[in-house]
């Protein structure tokens, strides 16, 4: 009976991963296509249009050359997109077992909300739910801010933006820069493409030129410009929203979803100024913001926040000390973005647990949740009013040490 059961067990464990290698050859669809399309057009531009099609060998040098430029740098920026590995939460976030064993004993909510709170007060965590910090079920750890679990990476990923399937990859901390760049770069590709084919796509309509050139290569130019500018057109939206994205330093998951501190939801609460967001994505040396190269500012886990620090710099005359940033309020608001980036965050209150359920790309929240106010509403409200009579921001509740 034994032998049979292992065999049986055998057997299973064999047909997962058949069909788990079948589900991730599947992945790899989308981004096949994309290749395709590419391979196709280097065929169609160099080939079809510079070699065959273009009689005057200056312009078919500048051609080229314009060409290659772009077709080098925006494959270089969508490999960078695809194959850098996503941001993983450190183990310091996740719970011992001693920990998970404690929580699965505990009987009522407060009881792991204590075991919980234990464990996450040391922790650089600000962003919450309703009730307090968030924490993953499937990965059994506190969830760092800006956090979320991606069903598809099966793993909780560090300031995750989107699972996109045409990179297979998450957009997140670590490839967010080279998938900025890579849009761009497909955008200027398939509009210089557009723009040098546009001469030939028009002349293509006389009957002298019909006569002279072979079916084969007018089709293949004639199909480049269609698919150039189609590309770009769908592009230039998503391009464009991604910029709006990074100059209000948020990711496309917090811009439909506030992410919640203490005081409540904040779709603003890490933006730092237009300049200053765009540093923390593409770095602080302006030699490498336009190449494909990793230089965001940060660790992924701790990020600054506008409101928090000007209000306590605001209220406390510039001589508070953010407790975890090791420097003045008013020194971290007005430092360096490279500086800011290093600082880190006080630990949270309460906790709570997060049903990754409802939604596993963020925090299983509610939207009706969101909009409820905290429970210290009557502080915030008095706090409210307090700033509306001397003209001063209104001040979030200060975190518990």
């Amino acid at each position: 009976m034994m032998s049979s059961s292992l065999d049986k067990n055998k057997r299973s464990r064999g047909i997962r991963g058949r069909c788990l290698w079948c589900v991730n050859c599947v992945k790899w669809i989308p981004v096949l296509f994309i290749v395709t399309i590419v391979v196709w057009s280097y065929y169609a531009y160099v080939i079809q249009l510079c070699f065959l099609t273009v009689p005057n060998a200056v312009e078919r040098v500048f051609y080229l050359l314009g060409y290659h430029a772009l077709f080098i740098i925006f494959m270089w920026a969508y490999w960078q997109t695809i194959f850098t590995e996503i941001g993983r939460v450190p183990n310091q976030f996740r719970l011992p077992p001693s920990e998970v064993e404690k929580l699965a004993e505990a009987d009522t909510e407060d009881a792991q909300r204590q075991v919980l709170e234990r464990f996450a007060q040391n922790l650089p965590v600000t962003n919450r739910t309703v009730t307090g910090v968030r924490y993953c079920h499937k990965c059994q750890h506190i969830k760092p801010d800006r956090a979320h679990h991606c069903s598809v990476c099966g793993e909780c990923v560090l300031k995750m933006d989107h699972h996109c399937p045409w990179v297979n990859n998450c957009v997140a901390f670590t490839n967010y820069k080279f998938f900025i760049l890579f849009l761009g770069y497909a955008l200027l590709y398939c509009i210089f493409i557009a723009l040098t084919s546009l001469k030939y796509f028009i002349s293509f309509w006389r009957v002298s030129i019909l006569n002279e050139l072979k079916e084969m290569s007018r089709f293949h130019i004639l199909f480049l410009f269609f698919v150039s500018v189609m590309f770009a057109i769908s592009l230039v939206s998503l391009f464009g929203y991604h910029c709006y994205l990074v100059l209000h330093n948020r990711s496309t998951l917090e811009a439909f979803r506030a992410p919640v501190f203490q005081a409540g939801p904040d779709k603003d609460g890490y933006s730092l100024g237009k300049y200053n967001n765009f540093q923390e994505v593409f770095g602080d040396n302006p030699k490498t913001w336009f190449l494909p190269l990793f230089t965001s500012l940060g660790d992924g886990v701790s990020y600054p926040q506008r409101l928090l620090d000007e209000d306590r710099d605001l209220l406390l005359g510039g001589a508070s000390t953010a407790a975890g940033w090791g420097a003045p309020t008013a020194a971290v608001v007005s430092a360096p973005a490279s500086a800011r980036a290093a600082a880190t965050s006080s630990s949270s209150v309460a906790v709570t647990i997060d049903d990754d359920e409802e939604d596993d790309e963020d925090d299983g929240e509610e939207e009706e949740r969101l909009r409820r106010p905290p429970r210290n509403g009557m502080a915030g409200s008095a706090a409210a009013s307090a700033g509306s009579a001397t003209g001063l921001p209104r001040p979030r509740p200060a975190l518990a040490p």
